[in-house]
């Protein structure tokens, strides 16, 4: 199984942005280990949303 190259960018634009990680450092992941870095990182947006 394949993973979508856009989607593997986005997640990784997601990453760069909110953590201010290197492309190579998130890249390197395990898929579960940056799927569950962006919905940490989506849960900080939405918190700080709330303020």
């Amino acid at each position: 199984m394949t993973y979508a190259a856009d989607r593997i960018e986005e997640e990784t634009a997601y990453l760069a942005f909110h953590f201010h990680w290197g492309v190579d450092d998130i890249l390197d992941l395990e898929h579960a280990d940056r799927r569950g870095f962006v919905a940490r990182a989506a849960a900080l947006v939405e918190r700080a949303a709330q303020t």
